[in-house]
């Protein structure tokens, strides 16, 4: 159960920063919540790259990266969960609970650092999106109000559920899947710290893919060797 923890402590972040956000309900200041999320997106970088150095075999990674992405342009993911937050975009307290839902849970961080810490037990991408979720339940707080707090059960309830999930592929956790799969997390949370810093729009979400494609990749290799 303690890879539920880092879910735990998403919740709390959403939570504590809707209750902020209420209080101040006149809105937060462009400036500080710029310096913020610099501070996010470059963290977020680190904490990408720091997921990379320990990968297998680049070549799977980098197969599975191209293979994922082309699966996920053709699949549009990015396009989809855009068109569905863009249609819920009405009313103020249901609006700021779908808002943050999707802000929060519909995106390769969510995915990546559930998984991270149902088979490594490692928090630290969740850590990581708790902070930035953070800031961003301030800001929408301050717009919509309480409908933001209650998005913190969406936030217990998935990340918690992929958590418990990703405990459950045991085989997963040997470093020969491991590994790459963690580096192929890491090149997209890279991705993610690039949109935050509004440098490049990389529609991660596209990538998705690629963590079905790098353990099928391992495995076919495996039965070769």
């Amino acid at each position: 159960m303690r890879g539920l923890i880092p879910a735990v402590v998403n919740s709390v972040a959403v939570i504590i920063g809707s209750l902020i956000g209420v209080f101040f309900r006149k809105g937060i200041s462009e400036k500080y919540r710029q310096i913020l999320f610099f501070a996010v997106g470059l963290s977020t970088i680190g904490i990408g790259i720091k997921m990379i150095l320990n990968v297998n075999n680049f070549l799977i990674v980098l197969f599975s990266m191209a293979f994922g992405g082309l699966l996920g342009e053709l699949l549009n993911i990015e396009g989809k969960l855009k068109v569905i937050g863009d249609k819920m975009q009405e009313g103020d307290f249901s609006t700021g609970f779908v808002t943050a839902s999707l802000l929060f849970l519909v995106g390769p961080m969510t995915i990546v650092g559930s998984i991270t810490a149902g088979l490594k037990g490692d928090g630290s991408v969740i850590y990581m999106k708790s902070l930035l979720d953070f800031i961003s339940s301030i800001v929408l707080a301050s717009t919509y109000g309480f409908g933001v707090l209650v998005s913190a059960v969406s936030v217990l309830l998935v990340q918690g559920g992929i958590t418990l999930f990703a405990s459950m592929l045991t085989f997963l956790t040997q470093p020969v899947y491991l590994n790459d799969l963690v580096a192929v997390g890491g090149l997209m949370v890279v991705g993610i710290g690039l949109r935050i810093l509004e440098i490049k729009d990389t529609r991660v979400g596209n990538f998705l893919p690629a963590l079905i494609v790098e353990p099928v990749i391992v495995a076919i290799i495996n039965l070769f060797k």
